[in-house]
């Protein structure tokens, strides 16, 4: 597909995600929901890295004030009110994320009388840390762009809150571990089980906060993550990434290529075996998964968000493999990265497959996709045009 063809849907794509939630409508209650709009604020910021237009900036800027002022509070049909950081009104819009952001779920959360219900409670609100780590990315993004560093500094106050209230010691003294999703006000775990790729998402994302104060003006590098990296190191240690789920494994090439422009700027330079790691569980999970023939199921029987996920990452991939071509000298095990990434890039041709699938008129209006719609046009945005949310450094800095 032409660049010029696929920035017109992406501009038509994101045109209607902002009327249909409430971002360019004025309403009462606009409809936020923190994975999708991450995706949506580093999508507006490349309409505007592509066109130079102004609005698209606004729109990123005042998506990320509607995420705050409504995912940030009490939700309208709970008891309480307020920031539920417990801050007064003023200090609430000085520090929007010092309690952490809810989901956006239909229903609220599960009270601690109610017994847990597997199904529902993928229905039920609270806070999820990889959806938390996805925010503290476009908050970065949004710094890069504006050259602001309060931006970053909401994304690293983000992380110190919710770092201390989702990490636990398990009952058998083990390493600590991450809770999967706490309720609304970080009290109490609502899903106590770890997922698999949260301490992996959240050690990356941590060290890339860190890494980008330096592309901001002088700021206090305060509050200070080096501990928490530390933490989230330790937890990684050991563990195994492979995965054959599609969206899991774009997150996983979406994370090599964060590393590895952190190598090529000159941090991160003791990661390089974590970046081989990762990109060998990819590949085998990229093999796991291409075997099952998924895509070639009816769109009734497949999520459009989740290989949308997969054609991102692969989208990274191919700038993953120019960032260690340029950058060889630094990458001490180039070698074998090139071999990884040779292989990775074999799958390419999945890219035009899936976004062709889900660029037909016919394969949207199945129910998985109406069922999803904002998370999934949001996604496919990105895909088409991905560098708004695979750059993590400015490319004029």
């Amino acid at each position: 597909m032409k660049e010029n063809s696929s920035l017109s849907i992406v501009q038509k794509i994101m045109a209607e995600f902002a009327d249909q939630t409430g971002l360019s409508l004025v309403r009462q209650f606009p409809r936020r929901y923190l994975w999708t709009d991450a995706f949506a604020v580093c999508n507006f910021l490349e309409l505007y890295r592509q066109t130079a237009d102004d609005k698209f900036k606004s729109l990123a800027l005042q998506l990320v004030e509607q995420v705050h002022s409504k995912l940030g509070r009490h939700r309208e049909d709970d008891i309480r009110s307020g920031w539920i950081s417990g801050l007064n009104e003023a200090e609430g819009k000085l520090h929007p994320t010092s309690g952490g952001l809810r989901i956006g779920k239909k229903l609220n959360e599960r009270s601690s009388a109610e017994p847990f219900d597997e199904n529902l409670e993928w229905d039920r609100d609270g806070q999820y840390y990889h959806y938390l780590t996805k925010w503290m990315h476009a908050l970065n993004c949004v710094s890069m762009v504006t050259r602001d560093p309060t931006y970053n500094i909401w994304a690293r106050e983000l992380a110190k809150t919710i770092h201390a209230r989702f990490t636990f010691i398990p009952s058998s003294g083990e390493r600590k571990g991450l809770y999967w999703k706490m309720s609304i006000d970080l009290s109490r775990p609502l899903v106590p089980s770890m997922g698999h790729h949260d301490p992996l998402d959240g050690f990356i994302t941590y060290c890339q906060l860190m890494a980008s104060t330096s592309d901001n003006p002088p700021t206090s590098i305060k509050p200070d993550l080096s501990a928490e990296i530390n933490e989230l190191a330790d937890i990684c240690r050991g563990k195994s990434w492979v995965t054959d789920d599609s969206l899991g494994i774009g997150g996983l090439l979406c994370s090599a290529h964060q590393i590895a422009q952190m190598i090529a700027r000159g941090y991160f330079k003791e990661q390089n075996d974590l970046l081989e790691t990762i990109l060998e569980a990819a590949l085998l999970g990229l093999d796991a998964y291409t075997g099952m023939d998924s895509l070639g199921y009816p769109a009734e029987y497949r999520l459009a968000f989740r290989e949308l996920g997969l054609s991102i990452g692969l989208r990274a991939v191919e700038r993953l493999n120019n960032l260690v071509e340029t950058h060889r000298s630094i990458f001490k095990n180039h070698a074998t990265l090139l071999s990884h990434i040779g292989k990775l890039m074999g799958h390419r041709l999945l890219i035009e497959r899936i976004e062709k699938f889900w660029l037909k008129t016919t394969s949207r209006e199945a129910n998985t996709w109406l069922a999803h719609r904002d998370i999934n046009m949001v996604m496919l945005a990105t895909s088409l045009a991905p560098d708004g949310f695979l750059q993590i450094f400015r490319s004029d800095a």
